[in-house]
Parts: C-alpha cells; structure tokens; sequence
C-alpha cells in the first residue's frame, strides 16, 4: 500500500534486501536435498535469470539441476527471496511501475549508469542491497522498506547487531532527504526488540550503553581483549593438529592467570574455496600480556 502510494504521487521507493540472487537455496522437499557449496560450507545461491546457482563465497557455479540428484525429484523449490526474486514480484504486483535492481549482479561495470538512472527519477521502485545504503542522495524518494531485516539480530557474531544498527540506520537516511517528508517501514518478527526501538526513536547512544552492558557481563570486547589463531589445510585433521600444538606451546609460555587459552575449534565457516578453517580464541584483560604472548 505504502509503494502504490508512492506511484500514485510520483514518487520513488526503495525496497533493501541484503540478499542477491534469486533465492538463498534449492531444496528437494521429498528427500531433503539442498544444493551445497561442495567447496565451502554454504549453500549455493539461486540466480534464475541465467539458470545458475553460485557460491558467493568462492564463487564456483553450476546449472540448476532439472531434477533432484539424490532421488531423482522433478519438483525442486528455491526457498527464501533475494533481490531477483524480489524484482519479480513487485513486477508482478506494479506491473506500469519502472523497476530498477541495483546489487552487484545486475551492476557489474555498469554502476555509475545505474546509479544516473536513479538519481534521474526516471525508475520509480529502486530495488537493493546495501549498494544502495551507501550515502546517495535520492531526492524523490519518499519510501524505504527494508525486507527480512532479522538475519543479523541471531548471526554468530556478537558484533552483528550493531552493525544491522548501522546499517539499518544508514539505508533508513535514504528516505525524505530533500523537501518531501520520508517513511521508513522494517519488516521484522521481533517488533519489540530493543535494537527497532532505539532505530525509532534514532538513539544510537542508549542502544550502545545495552550492547556494553551485554559485553561486560558476557566478558566480551572492550572489556576483554581477545586474539586468534586461525589455520587452514586441506583437512581439519592438519589444522586442528597444528593449533593444538600451538596451544600447547602457548601453555607453556604463559604463567598469567588474566589468559584464557580456548580449545581449538572449527570456524564457522568451516569449508571456504576448498580449505578446512579452524582457529584458537585467547582472551586476556590486559592488552600487553595478550600482545607478548
């Protein structure tokens, strides 16, 4: 309703979705077959438009399979949306609208052209990834919506939601940046959760003081200081092998009471381009002693 009143106004809309392709995955939904990275550990990333799936990753690609290769299944589904898909169905549903996809597949060489064409008003719905967060200045646009913005509210990183805070802040700043006043709508499941409400009322600095309260309790950074130790090999077996040597060394060099020394473990991307990734946390609240070991 808020994009076709935009239409109707003659003003533009921005719809964010930090997700390229047209889809995250392909799934078999009879035997449960999801189209890997055989090289990382990810899935590979739908793009209809040229019947491939990628890894965005290490960026191996392949044809979309006609048929499940596990148990021979014709009917396989693209969960999940990105921006493609995105495309398609605001297409559908605003058939007379200029619809305009800015992410790094449909850019390519061609960024500063796209760019132009949006600037120039002439595409009424701007579709995106953070490309086009970044610090551009849409005069008519009135309307940012921002699709699936919980991703980065549960990522591994403890990082993560005060970056999506930035984020969300920076693409929110797209709308109503000349005389005509901007509306900002987040799709989100969580409505009540404290990172909307300080985006709402724009107080990054008491959302701040939560976040340090969570890192302090939890012993995170700036209250600790933390190092790692990463390794890669064509098998966990040589990485692991390795860092818990280092491990071992390190024990021995370290009499201090303030280090914590972590069991080497898998990274969370465990797979990437091929190479088996693991590492060592160590975590210290003096900055020098962590240094020197």
């Amino acid at each position: 309703q808020a994009v076709a009143k935009r239409l109707h106004n003659g003003e533009q809309s921005v719809l964010f979705l930090n997700r390229r392709g047209y889809a995250p995955v392909l799934a078999c939904g009879h035997c449960g077959w999801i189209g890997g990275c055989p090289r990382c550990s990810v899935n590979l990333v739908v793009h209809l438009s040229n019947r491939l799936m990628r890894c965005h990753h290490c960026g191996i690609q392949t044809t979309i399979p006609r048929a499940c290769p596990q148990c021979g299944n014709l009917d396989l589904a693209p969960l999940g949306r990105g921006t493609q898909r995105l495309e398609q169905e605001v297409n559908e549903r605003f058939p007379s609208a200029r619809v305009l996809r800015i992410d790094s597949d449909s850019a390519g060489g061609r960024l500063k052209s796209l760019m132009a064409e949006a600037h120039s008003g002439n595409a009424d719905i701007l579709i995106g990834t953070q490309i086009l967060a970044k610090g551009h200045h849409f005069e008519k646009v009135t309307l940012v919506g921002v699709l699936n913005a919980d991703a980065g509210l549960f990522a591994a990183d403890y990082r993560a939601p005060e970056r999506l805070f930035a984020q969300l802040q920076q693409v929110a700043g797209r709308a109503g940046r000349a005389e005509l006043p901007g509306e900002v709508l987040i799709q989100t499941r969580y409505p009540t959760h404290p990172l909307y409400a300080a985006l709402q009322k724009q107080d990054y600095e008491s959302y701040a003081r939560e976040l340090l309260a969570q890192r302090r309790d939890a012993g995170f950074p700036p209250y600790m200081h933390e190092a790692a130790l990463r390794a890669q090999a064509t098998s966990m077996r040589d990485a692991m092998e390795f860092l818990n040597s280092a491990v071992s060394m390190a024990a021995g060099l370290s009499n201090s009471e303030s280090i914590t020394i972590y069991d080497a473990a898998p990274a969370t991307l465990q797979k990437l381009a091929g190479m088996e990734r693991a590492q060592v946390v160590i975590q210290s609240r003096s900055r020098p002693e962590l240094q020197n070991l």
